[in-house]
């Protein structure tokens, strides 16, 4: 969760919330804590690879657990494409920027394939790094401002409201993937809820003080207006090592996100294969290091391809469509639990499935067009397969 979003999602939502960015960042903060007690939950009950995609099949069905696993797969994956570019964007020039997002891939996904200890390890050194940076925008934000602090940017409106919470749920994202590990945690069913929570509980208060930071030093307009609006926010100390800080910062969260959804994707398409919702290839689990290997090399294929040929800044609203219908069927799910196997109240999923389907028709129509047309390809595809196994079973 602290990845390349800090970086970059307050711009755009500043853009559409104007001065309702506070209230944006609160609702996204309520959905998001609503879809981690359901992941949490579903977790400590199927203890396995594949998150909501396992826990909606046995829920919902093996349709509502296609549906959400094939959102999480496709939207993951344009998010993993986004963040290589981020990081490139943040370390080297235009012309060097898809080799080098590329090479980051490439490294990533090996790391990825030798063990999920050395994917903690590395996220670890990551995430402390991003922190760091986060902590000198915060402190420099929050005792300097600039020329554009008093602009109050966009009126704020009910629909602009929930975009930008759209934008800033977009930067929560994140806790699903600890959902996706059960096969490699200790004690899973005490582990994961705790997780979830706690890393939720931080990230929303670290997302807190950085607005607070980016709106005391560059107000809601000269937040919207910046393509980079923590480096902007930093820039006001007249000084050019912090600068530097929240470069290396930004890079290091753009390589822990890719890093981790590289993790989450791997695991997620390895619970499909198992169930032939994916080719079989994938279901394969490396004898020495323990990890769908198969399935994360795939999968950093796709990722590299899609660096080279694609334009991805976009991308973010189609992934949103996916997450967020990830976390749909997860709180539809959450909802059919008995009662011994419930951790929270069941409102909190109610709560969260609503906000969901209201992120959804919030985002742009291109990303909504996009989503259900992609979502419809997925469907598609195992209504197809399943009527070939029927046809050669008789």
């Amino acid at each position: 969760m602290i990845g390349a979003g800090v970086f970059a999602a307050f711009a755009p939502a500043a853009a559409a919330a104007g001065g309702g960015l506070f209230v944006a960042l609160v609702l996204a903060g309520v959905v998001a804590f609503c879809n981690a007690t359901s992941s949490a939950q579903l977790a400590a009950q199927y203890p396995t690879s594949g998150g909501a995609y396992v826990s909606g099949r046995e829920r919902l069905g093996p349709w509502a657990g296609f549906a959400a696993g094939w959102g999480f797969v496709i939207g993951k994956t344009a998010s993993s494409a986004a963040m290589a570019i981020t990081f490139a964007a943040y370390v080297v020039p235009e012309p060097w920027q898809k080799p080098v997002a590329i090479a980051a891939v490439v490294a990533l996904t090996a790391v990825n394939t030798v063990g999920i200890t050395r994917t903690a390890l590395l996220t670890r050194v990551l995430v402390v790094v991003s922190l760091l940076a986060l902590a000198v925008v915060v402190v420099i934000g929050t005792t300097h401002s600039g020329p554009t602090a008093a602009d109050p940017g966009t009126p704020a409106t009910p629909l602009g409201v929930l975009q930008a919470a759209g934008f800033l749920f977009f930067a929560f994202a994140g806790y699903a993937r600890i959902a996706t590990l059960g096969e490699e945690v200790v004690d899973p069913a005490r582990t994961i809820p705790r997780a979830v929570t706690t890393a939720l509980t931080v990230t929303l208060v670290v997302y807190a003080l950085v607005a607070l930071a980016a709106v005391h030093a560059l107000g809601p307009g000269g937040t919207a207006a910046s393509p980079a609006p923590l480096r902007s926010v930093v820039a006001t100390a007249g000084l050019a090592w912090p600068g530097v800080v929240v470069q290396v910062g930004a890079a290091a969260a753009s390589l822990g996100a890719l890093l981790a959804m590289i993790a989450g994707v791997g695991r997620t398409s390895l619970a499909m294969a198992r169930n032939r919702d994916l080719p079989g290839w994938f279901a394969a689990v490396h004898p020495r290091w323990q990890v769908p290997a198969r399935a994360e090399l795939a999968l950093g294929l796709a990722v590299c391809v899609l660096v080279a040929v694609a334009d991805l800044r976009g991308a973010i609203g189609f992934s949103s469509f996916g997450v967020l219908l990830y976390y749909f069927i997860a709180n539809v799910a959450a909802l059919t639990q008995e009662r011994r196997d419930r951790r929270y109240p069941r409102l909190l999923a109610v709560v969260g499935a609503v906000g969901c389907v209201v992120l959804v028709a919030a985002l742009p129509v291109v990303s909504i067009v996009g989503g259900l047309v992609v979502t419809a390809v997925g469907l598609g595809y195992r209504g197809a397969r399943l009527a070939l196994e029927r046809r050669a079973a008789r």
